[in-house]
Order: structure tokens, then sequence, then C-alpha cells
């Protein structure tokens, strides 16, 4: 055999072992029966349908309309000017759009003012750590939600992420704030127009040969799929702030809960799948995220792309290293081994023995002081990744798109 010829085998070998790793990964259980009870949902009932056959009755026929008769760009447009909650929608725009925005915007009636205000406090105090969880356990943990990671990468989103991670930072950034859910807050306007770009995707993505020909799915982004989605952040975050032993109080934590639940019933998740509590949280999650996670071709190369987010930046601590161990620490070494990142030799074992006394020092558990360089570098890598995240909230608008990635 020529050098030509192996070479080609061993490629060939090599393509065959990554998608058998994928496939071994690929778990059984995302195929498993729907089970989760709408009683423990906030409505505390509802049909019980399955929600991986269920997706936004709404929004899509809307927006599959203004796409189809080539009213998006018009609406975009229009939509640039307005980003506050309490802001009237802006004239011009299409009667049946309207009519479903006005009726979209209103919050549900269980909402809960004396629990934003708490929630409130509850992001001032944890800012830092919820910055860097949104990032790492969050954003990199989107990577192995298979059919998040194949819409990403296939939609029009996928083919610039640093546009796409200023719109995941924008909605981390604006349920954080004081004014969430008030006229003069942003959440209600970032949830809705996100909820319109979802149901475009839906539209866009099966005209896609690419998605198609790998995603199992018929139409992306059902609300099985949000739901997932939904756990990557506010359920995972809660999940690993109880693995540092970051002490949150039981008043903070169920406020922190509330906002996002109502985060999901802004973005279309219908209430009957929202959880009503952090146990049935977790007890949702364990059917429609924790056995779902794998790794796919799309996943691997948008997780390298966002290990490159510090690059360029004068921020020394974010180098591609030190996300890639922060990465591994938060999401653990399966997770880092799908996504072929390397184990780091120094920052790996650093996190994996001073963390945990870091944390007990900046929450006033442990007083005995740790040494004054590793507590600064932590301390200097949470304030650099919050700056990064911060950076990204330049001018956003949220727009609908025509089109999936260009080749």
């Amino acid at each position: 055999m020529d050098n030509l010829s192996r070479r080609n085998v061993l490629k060939a070998g090599g393509v065959l072992s990554v998608f058998g790793a994928i496939a071994t990964a690929a778990p059984a259980a995302a195929r498993q029966p729907w089970r989760w009870s709408p009683a423990g949902s906030v409505l505390g009932s509802g049909d019980g349908a399955d929600p991986r056959t269920v997706w936004d009755s709404e929004a899509d026929p809307l927006v599959a309309s203004l796409l189809d008769r080539g009213d998006v760009p018009r609406v975009n447009d229009l939509l640039r000017t307005w980003t506050k909650n309490g802001q009237p929608l802006p004239n011009g725009l299409p009667n049946d759009l309207r009519d479903f925005m006005e009726h979209a915007r209103q919050l549900p009636s269980w909402t809960d003012q004396g629990k934003l205000a708490t929630a409130f406090k509850f992001n001032e105090k944890r800012g830092t750590y919820l910055g860097v969880l949104y990032g790492f356990a969050s954003g990199m943990m989107s990577t192995v939600i298979p059919n998040e990671a194949r819409a990403v990468y296939y939609s029009k989103g996928g083919a610039n992420m640093k546009a796409r991670i200023s719109k995941t930072a924008k909605l981390g950034y604006d349920i954080g704030t004081r004014n969430a859910y008030q006229p003069d807050g942003e959440m209600i306007v970032t949830c809705l127009k996100t909820r319109l770009v979802h149901a475009a995707v839906r539209h866009l993505l099966p005209q896609s040969e690419y998605w198609t020909s790998t995603a199992p799915e018929d139409i992306p982004i059902s609300q099985n799929d949000m739901m997932v989605t939904w756990h990557s952040l506010p359920t995972t975050v809660m999940r690993t702030l109880t693995q540092w032993k970051v002490p949150v109080p039981a008043d903070e934590s169920e406020a922190f809960l509330h906002s996002w639940q109502l985060s999901a019933h802004m973005l279309g998740i219908q209430d009957q799948y929202i959880p009503a509590t952090w146990a049935q949280a977790d007890s949702q999650a364990a059917q429609v995220l924790d056995p779902i996670l794998a790794p796919t071709p799309e996943g691997i190369k948008l997780a390298d792309i966002l290990l490159d987010l510090g690059a360029g930046l004068d921020l020394t601590l974010l180098s591609r290293p030190v996300l890639s161990a922060l990465t591994r620490f938060a999401l653990g070494d399966q997770i880092a081994d799908w996504l072929q990142i390397a184990r780091e030799p120094v920052w790996s074992p650093l996190l994996d023995v001073a963390w945990e006394p870091y944390i007990a020092v900046r929450e006033g558990i442990l007083t005995v002081p740790m040494a004054p360089e590793a507590y600064w570098t932590f301390d200097e890598i949470l304030r650099q990744f919050v700056l990064l995240y911060m950076s990204e909230l330049r001018p956003i608008s949220i727009e609908i798109p025509v089109i999936n990635r260009p080749r």
C-alpha cells in the first residue's frame, strides 16, 4: 500500500472511530416515553402531551407567514427601536404580529413581584459566580446537547458565534438586573424577540440539506428542546453552586427559580412544562437533560470556537488553557473528553485542589487564609470573565433570521 493510500485509510479509520464514539455516547434514554407529570408545574395541571411533539402553536405559523411574504427585513428594522418592556410597539408592524406581541408581552398571573425583588438581591450577591457559570457550566454544556448544537451550527447564528454569544450574554445579564421584568427593564423584550427567532429557525432549518441530513427530528426547537436548554441554565447553575458549597438562603434560591420560571413562560414554554420547585426541576432535568448529553461533530466545533472567546483581548487569565481547565472543572472529565479538551497540566490540578477552599474563604466559611497569590488568581479569573461577559453587551439587536447558515 502506498503512503497516500495508507494515510487515507488511517484518516477514514479516525473518522469512523470518532463517529463510533459519538454513536456509543448517544443515550437510549432519549427515546424513553415522556413521564414527567404536569402536576409538578407552575400551572399544576395540563394535558401531559409529550413535549417532543409540541412546538409553538402561536408564534410558528405567524413567523412562517412573515418569512413567506417577505415582511421580516421591515419588521427587524422596526423592532430595533423596541428595547424596553413597557415601551409601545413601533408603528408600522404587521397587524397579526402586533396582536401576537401585545398578548405575548404580558406577564402571567402567577408572577410574584416580591420574589423578583429577592431574586435581584441574589443576583447582586452572586453576580461573579453567575457570570462564570452561565459561560462555563451553561454555555459549554450547550455544545453537548445534540439537538441544540446542530440547530445552532446549521442556523444563521452558527456562522457568527461571537454575535450569538452576545445575545446569550444579554439574556443572562437582563435577568439579573433590578428591573428585569419592570416597564423600564429589558428581559421581556429579550425573551419575546428570542421567541420570534426560534419560530423562524423552526421554519428555516427544515429547508437546510445539512441540518436535515444530521438531525433526528423533522422540526427543531420543540418544547422539550427548550426545556433542555432552560435546565442548562438555572438548574445547572443551582446544582453547581450546591456542589461548590455556596450557601444560598432558601428565599433567595426560590426567588432565583421564579425569575427563570418567568423567562421560560416569556420564551414560549407552556406553563404545564415549567417546574414549580427545585425538586420538580431536578426531577424533570433527570429525564430531559442528564440522559441526552452527548458529543456531536457540530458541538465539538462549537466548543472549539467558544474556547477562543478571550483571544485577541487583553485578558491574560482568559487564555485557552484557563478556559479549557474551567470547562473541565465545571462540567467534569467525561464532557471535557467528549469535546476533546485536554487536561491542563497546571490549571486543572490547581482548580481541583484550591477552588473549594477559595469559595469557603470568599463566603466567610473558612477563616484560614489561602495563599494570597492563589486567592488573587481565582478572584481575577472571576473578574476578568465577568468583564468579558459584560463586554459582549455592546448595542445588541436580536433579529429574526431569513436564511440558514451560509455554506
